[in-house]
């Protein structure tokens, strides 16, 4: 007998591990499409071993909410610490309330030590509650031709999971939608992209084998980019390639499925709804109805995500920016070592995602509090990258140092906005002090320049070419 028993399950349990092998590939895949957003970029390699000290749980956690949550790091980490770090991350997700039922998410059967010992179904119950609370729910509860629908309870089919929800700033009444966010996803798929093509999408398994309703979103989100009739009879591999290719390159959605994982008699339904769900963030009308809405909810949920994950990412900088500040090296070092000059570009790239995050959505005119916070974050980064370079500056020999400093004085006159007043006199004499303060500093550096030029151009001795190099570097 115990042998039958044991032969009997053992094709169950085949069965399963297919399923829990595609779940790991794209669970893995979705998680490292948001660690790249980390300052440095994280990568999850092995889901089930990588997971285990909650390191890379909490800084997911931090990306998806846009909140800091205390994390034990280091090289020498025990195992207290791996539990303890699971433990932050479930006891967060626990507080925060569904858009669907209103009520705190349950973590079922899941808990910090099955997690820490790497259990492979605990492991995926877990990521597919985040998937399922911070992008499908996330994103189904704000389309507007879903907010018609109503019921008093949902559920969401989730094995180890109840529902997820959205941002916790807001408080808002939660939307009772029958069937939850697997019935609203796949209602948002059939009203706008099967059923006016006569595909029968019925599910998120066998009915998107062929490719074919992944071509239907795409040819609903932007017309002109699919042939429908072209790819109607063609085999499912190739279909599914192109249309997960397509996506990518048209869209940015990330390839979270192989082909081979879909082209299958069941392909496994979590797996799909991840990678479907992606297509939500191109819908036009949910872009619309972001930009409407009453005065205080102008800015949008999705809005609010950005901004709070814009200025954790300041904050990561300013702190990388301390760390880096502190350690020793030769001036050259200090200054070619590219922490400060990467740190620099970093910031200079956000400039226009933090410009576009600042412009104000209410009607006074008025910056939201994430707004402000992100404001306050910039200027604190830019104020310590300013000073820092300032400092390198100083340090450097007679006279590039002095040099640096009027240079550094000049830069801020120039970064001064002049104010237009109703007097036209008013501001021309602004303007005309300003001229004059320009031509001042100019005029006092200009010998200093020649001065840098006999002195560090014809000598032999490799540092002071070093600290010429970083000077011209400066200047440019």
């Amino acid at each position: 007998r115990r042998l039958s028993w044991t032969s009997s399950q053992c094709p169950h349990e085949n069965r399963q591990k297919p399923q829990e092998a595609v779940q790991k590939r794209t669970f893995t895949k979705w998680i490292n499409s948001h660690l790249a957003k980390h300052i440095p970029p994280l990568e999850v390699k092995d889901l089930f071993d990588d997971i285990k000290d909650g390191v890379m749980l909490l800084a997911l956690l931090e990306i998806l909410s846009g909140q800091k949550l205390p994390c034990e790091q280091g090289k020498k980490l025990k195992r207290i610490h791996w539990v303890a770090n699971i433990g932050t991350a479930l006891k967060f997700l626990e507080g925060r309330k569904s858009a669907y039922r209103g009520s705190p998410i349950r973590l079922v059967n899941i808990n910090s030590t099955d997690i820490v010992d790497g259990r492979p179904s605990i492991v995926l119950g877990l990521v597919w509650t985040i998937i399922l609370y911070f992008q499908i729910e996330e994103l189904t509860s704000s389309l507007p031709e879903l907010q018609a629908f109503s019921s008093s309870n949902s559920s969401l089919d989730s094995s180890t999971s109840s529902t997820d929800t959205t941002s916790p700033p807001v408080k808002r009444r939660p939307l009772a939608l029958q069937g939850g966010a697997r019935k609203a996803l796949l209602r948002w798929v059939q009203q706008t992209a099967t059923k006016c093509l006569g595909l029968d999408v019925k599910d998120f398994g066998p009915s998107w084998r062929t490719g074919l309703a992944f071509f239907a979103v795409i040819n609903a989100l932007r017309p002109n980019l699919v042939d429908m009739e072209r790819v109607w009879r063609r085999p499912n591999r190739e279909n599914l390639q192109e249309a997960f290719l397509l996506a990518e390159t048209e869209l940015g959605i990330p390839q979270l499925l192989d082909p081979e994982d879909v082209d299958v008699d069941k392909p496994d339904e979590k797996s799909v709804m991840t990678y479907v769900a992606q297509f939500l963030k191109h819908h036009p009308d949910r872009k619309q109805s972001d930009l409407g809405g009453k005065p205080e909810e102008a800015v949008t949920r999705e809005q609010r995500k950005s901004q709070r994950e814009l200025k954790m990412w300041l904050d990561q900088l300013e702190k990388e920016a301390v760390d880096a500040q502190e350690t020793q090296g030769n001036l050259a070092q200090q200054y070619q070592v590219s922490v400060f000059k990467s740190l620099q570009v970093q910031l200079e790239m956000k400039r226009k995602q933090v410009e576009g995050a600042l412009q104000s959505t209410q009607r006074d005119g008025m910056l939201t509090v994430d707004q402000a916070l992100v404001k306050q974050a910039w200027e604190r980064v830019s104020n310590r990258l300013l000073d820092w370079h300032l400092r390198l500056d100083r340090s450097l020999p007679a006279p590039l140092g002095t040099v640096g400093e009027w240079l550094h004085e000049a830069e801020g006159a120039l970064r001064q906005e002049i104010t237009v007043q109703q007097a036209h006199d008013i501001t021309a004499s602004t303007v005309h002090r300003a001229l004059e303060q320009h031509k001042a500093i100019k005029a006092q550096v200009q010998p200093s320049i020649c001065m840098c030029s006999v002195k560090y151009l014809n000598v032999d001795d490799v540092d002071a070419l070093a600290v010429h190099s970083c000077w011209l570097i400066h200047c440019e």
